[in-house]
């Protein structure tokens, strides 16, 4: 089996060692380095090729959020996981807007780092809970100037089905257990709404569920 490849980025050692002991235990994942600063964190992507990177918000140097923007231009298919203390709405959007795929406050259940881990190797996005909400909360709040980025047009009923799991927070394997289809067919799903909707990114395509009445707030 076929390991997936972490790097562990935190300025604090207790925290990155405790992380490292946390997923040593698991079977399907390798941590093959750790970075204390942002810059490391960019040269050691290099060096190392990592499939995913844990990263903390606060680095020094370069902080998580440009270090996600530059690493993702380089480096697009890397997964980019967020695991900060911080859940203020500025600090999720803008990770988010910067390419990180899932984003984890540090007192999340060790389990959801690890199903993190695997679902951003496989290409999907994972949030907290919490963070979900914030997601939402955001985009209940946005103006209608930002609604004017999006390009409206129809979707057929399978793919309004699929972008409302989306933005609920499913991941792909989620999707296609409910909908009783296979996992390909709901990325191809998913990259026909992006294409249709002129939107990328799991963010955008919340923002314009919510606008539409996809999903609804509690």
């Amino acid at each position: 089996m076929e390991k997936i490849k972490v790097l562990i980025a935190d300025d604090h050692t207790i925290v990155r060692k405790g992380l490292c002991s946390l997923l040593s235990s698991e079977n399907d994942i390798v941590i093959i380095g750790e970075a204390m600063d942002g810059r490391e964190v960019i040269r050691k992507v290099g060096e190392l090729s990592p499939d995913v990177i844990v990263l903390d918000i606060n680095m020094p140097l370069l902080n998580g959020i440009e270090v996600t923007r530059n690493i993702k231009k380089i480096y697009p298919s890397i997964g980019i996981i967020i695991l900060t203390m911080y859940s203020d709405e500025e600090y999720v959007h803008e990770a988010l807007l910067a390419g990180a795929s899932g984003f984890l406050i540090k007192n999340t259940i060790p389990q959801d780092l690890c199903s993190a881990i695997r679902a951003v190797s496989r290409g999907e996005s994972f949030l907290s809970p919490s963070i979900s909400r914030t997601v939402i909360k955001r985009y209940t709040k946005l103006g209608s100037s930002d609604q004017g980025e999006l390009e409206e047009k129809d979707l057929t009923s399978r793919e309004r089905e699929v972008l409302q799991l989306i933005a609920e927070g499913h991941s792909n394997q989620e999707i296609s257990e409910l909908l009783f289809i296979s996992p390909k067919t709901v990325e191809v799903h998913k990259q026909n709404i992006q294409k249709k909707l002129n939107i990328s990114g799991t963010a955008r395509l919340t923002q314009y569920a919510i606008r539409k009445g996809l999903i609804k707030i509690e």
